[in-house]
């Protein structure tokens, strides 16, 4: 009987002992550690996407939807639409904007008459249907808005301006010919052309911050005329001008903060 009872002793300390084994294994093999955050590569977060989107959108009544959208790093926009072909009036929208659950997408907020979901991809974006999905279609492509550092001024491009003073005096147009003197600023390829009496002209502009300009690798025709002074004035103006001024229908080409150097009237 003592042999039995010493026996039943040693086999419940074993299994006690076994027991409390198990439990600190355990402990061991399951520790409390902090949790493996994964935070996925995103539109949102791994591209450069603040800065000014350009292009020339499809239009069903119109030459084309000219589109300006800026997105600014504190989470607001500017929106500039100009309908060519049909209006010279610019319609500006600006807001606050949000991205999407996939940090692909960006959408404008307080935008209820045109599409507010733009697809944000490298340099580029992409404007989507009024329900946030992919165009689809042959026209599929033409939704894109390529970045640019080129500041776009709605009041300044796509307009033909004459040009009615230069240095100060007024300009008289070629009496009999049928053509004004003037200069046309394109809004898609930031090409300027023009007229001065005698040759036809072209060349580059650049706007910048600030409402500043310039004329570059300007080049003309090579017709041999009685009075070239007017078209090499304005020729010069071009290369020197830095900065301009449009106050309703008239738009003025300066040097810093000296006279105009010339004046002209929208056509």
């Amino acid at each position: 009987m003592k042999r039995t009872a010493m026996l039943i002793i040693a086999i419940s300390a074993a299994v006690a002992t076994g027991c409390s084994t198990t439990k600190k294994q355990a402990a061991v093999v399951t520790p409390d550690q902090p949790q493996k955050i994964v935070i996925g590569d995103n539109s949102a977060t791994s591209l450069d996407w603040t800065g000014v989107y350009h292009g020339v959108l499809p239009c069903a009544d119109c030459d084309g939807l000219l589109t300006t959208l800026t997105l600014n790093k504190d989470k607001t926009f500017k929106r500039v639409m100009v309908y060519k072909g049909k209006s010279d009036q610019a319609f500006e929208e600006s807001g606050k904007f949000s991205w999407d659950n996939t940090g692909s997408v960006v959408m404008l907020q307080g935008i209820t008459n045109s599409s507010a979901y733009y697809k944000v991809g490298e340099n580029q974006v992409t404007q989507l249907d009024m329900q946030g999905k992919a165009v689809e279609g042959e026209l599929a492509d033409m939704y894109i808005l390529k970045k640019t550092e080129q500041v776009f001024d709605p009041s300044l491009t796509g307009k033909k301006w004459k040009l009615v003073e230069l240095n100060g005096k007024p300009v008289e147009q070629p009496a009999g010919s049928g053509k004004d003197y003037f200069i046309e600023l394109d809004t898609r390829e930031t090409r300027v052309n023009g007229f001065a009496g005698c040759n036809g002209f072209f060349g580059n502009y650049e706007l910048k911050a600030g409402n500043r300009i310039t004329f570059s690798k300007m080049g003309s025709t090579l017709m041999a005329c009685p009075n070239l002074s007017t078209e090499q004035e304005l020729l010069k103006v071009l290369e020197t001008a830095d900065n301009y001024v449009v106050s309703g229908n008239t738009l003025e080409l300066n040097k810093a903060r000296m006279a105009p150097l010339a004046r002209f009237v929208k056509i």
